[in-house]
């Protein structure tokens, strides 16, 4: 006696909507090769029919684990905090690769540690995402390696044009703009800024070419002493905030690298019995998650983290599957909040 399959196939559902099978399986995973229109359709079909994907099967087809591994850098070993920034954006990872049928594994990595063997010659991951970089220069044997080796890999932050990977990060120079123009539109002249610049930290690197661009753009010559180094963390925020107020060279208004620099730097002005936004008015960048209810209230560059975790899964996932991907950036915007004022 046979017996009849009651389970739904992707078969019944190629039928249905008048497709191929591998359309199917292509508009379920999301991929961007399916027109929307089509892979709604099939989507609702599979709905209809009550069909549920058969990870561990697929797996087994296509030697894929339907995994991902989110590489997490740390500054120092002894370090257990996340950069709010990067916390925030995780959640979005998370989701957008669960929407498309994949498990993540995080995992924390020193910049000294050889992380790029552990996921090159096995089958632990279909993919890497790279985040948290800090100083780039020792990393760029590693990913000559990664690409190497043919690991898919996706880096959050600025193209570097020597060394490979796909890239997807803000437009730090369009941020910096905003930020300075509207510190100029306010009758602010002599602005600062804070996070370390060098070739080592592009980002905050682009960040602070920008600010000098918008100065000169206003006619006001950028004053090398108003630059003082410092990586995204209030302790450092602040002490470099204290060494440009001892440096004794007169400032009305701060650009910083970060959110986390920011809150250090308005801590600093404050102990030293400045008013912000009366006496120096600051501008962050990143728009983390306590941003808006620092007192005062932080003005900051928003980086979308939403847009970004979902375009970071769906170009490593694209990867993945033998397509073409190009690096690009993600344009922020400037949030005006009360910790930026009009010169008195």
């Amino acid at each position: 006696m046979r017996f009849k399959n009651l389970k739904p196939t992707s078969l019944d559902i190629a039928h249905r909507a008048q497709v191929s099978q591998a359309t199917v399986s292509r508009a379920l995973r999301d991929s961007p090769l399916v027109r929307p229109e089509t892979r709604a359709r099939i989507r609702q079909i599979a709905e209809e029919l009550h069909y549920r994907t058969d990870h561990s099967a697929a797996g087994l087809r296509t030697r894929r684990s339907r995994t991902l591994a989110l590489l997490l850098f740390e500054e120092s070993p002894d370090q257990a905090r996340i950069n709010p920034f990067f916390l925030n954006m995780l959640g979005h990872i998370t989701r957008a690769a669960a929407r498309r049928g994949f498990d993540l594994l995080l995992s924390f990595q020193q910049q000294s540690d050889d992380w790029h063997t552990d996921y090159e010659v096995c089958n632990r991951a279909d993919g890497l995402i790279l985040l948290g970089y800090g100083d780039y220069t020792l990393s760029a044997d590693r990913l000559r390696h990664l690409a190497k080796s043919g690991a898919h890999f996706v880096i959050w932050g600025p193209v570097i044009e020597e060394l490979p990977g796909n890239y997807l990060g803000c437009d730090n120079a369009h941020g910096a703009r905003l930020a300075t123009r509207h510190l100029l539109g306010l009758g602010r002249r002599r602005i600062a800024f804070i996070g370390t610049a060098g070739e080592q930290f592009p980002e905050f690197r682009d960040r602070y070419g920008a600010s000098c661009e918008a100065l000169r753009e206003a006619g006001i010559l950028p004053d090398p002493r108003l630059q003082a180094d410092a990586q995204s963390d209030p302790a450092e925020g602040h002490a470099a905030a204290l060494r440009l107020l001892r440096a004794e060279v007169p400032f009305d208004a701060i650009v910083a690298a970060s959110d986390m620099i920011a809150i250090g730097a308005i801590r600093a002005l404050q102990e030293e019995g400045l008013r912000v936004p009366q006496d120096v008015s600051v501008v962050g960048f990143d728009d983390i998650v306590t941003a808006g209810f620092y007192s005062p209230p932080l003005t900051t560059v928003r980086q979308d983290t939403a847009l970004a975790g979902e375009r970071i899964v769906e170009n490593l996932v694209r990867l993945i599957e033998g397509d073409e991907v190009r690096s690009t950036q993600i344009t922020p915007t400037l949030v005006v909040r009360g910790s930026c004022g009009a010169a008195g």
